[in-house]
């Protein structure tokens, strides 16, 4: 082969390489808008002053509630707080309605695993963002991504892919992140901890 020919096919391979790293998380994940926008800085923020646990608490056994309920919302949502159209079409659509949110859940965990929020979040002290990032300090919740064939929220499978260097909380939420976190803090461990 001539140097013209090698020139040729490395810069085609480098294209292709290009494509295909560009275009396979597209291919491979399933994209959706969650049903309504929410701002999580305006509730965090200075003006309402709210914390993640106000909506995502605790039970009194220790089990995370997850995405709140409607009537969690309901009681100061009865007329719309904001000017925005997304907060009036909560109040019309889902308050008024008496109807739950059907929420994309950016972190729900596979089948096979158990993860308690209470020990880590109330004894270990850990926080929030640790794990999800700064989703409470966001001005809109972005587009939920679902593995095509896993099922699993990009947020558990991480974003590695198509990062450099993600930050940790966009390295997903896999066995070896627990593991790790595990190990740092001399905590011990076994399968039947999370695995039930």
């Amino acid at each position: 082969m001539n140097a013209r020919t090698l020139a040729t096919l490395g810069l085609g391979f480098v294209i292709a390489l290009a494509g295909g790293w560009m275009a396979y998380p597209r291919a491979m994940y399933v994209r959706a808008e969650q049903p309504i926008q929410f701002s999580h800085k305006v509730h965090t923020g200075e003006a309402v002053g709210m914390s993640c646990q106000d909506c995502h608490m605790l039970d009194e056994q220790g089990k995370f509630s997850g995405v709140p309920r409607l009537e969690s919302c309901a009681g100061c949502h009865t007329e719309p707080q904001g000017t925005t159209a997304e907060e009036k079409r909560f109040v019309e659509e889902y308050v008024a309605k008496n109807r739950e949110v059907e929420w994309h859940v950016y972190a729900r965990q596979p089948e096979n695993a158990y993860f308690p929020h209470a020990p880590h979040v109330a004894l270990a002290k850990i926080e929030c963002e640790r794990c999800h990032g700064p989703h409470g300090t966001t001005d809109r919740l972005r587009t939920f991504e679902r593995n095509r064939l896993s099922s699993y929220a990009r947020d558990v499978e991480g974003y590695a892919l198509v990062s450099w260097k993600p930050e940790p909380w966009r390295q997903g939420m896999k066995m070896d992140d627990c593991s790790s976190c595990h190990h740092e803090r001399g905590v011990g461990q076994s399968c039947l901890t999370c695995h039930k």
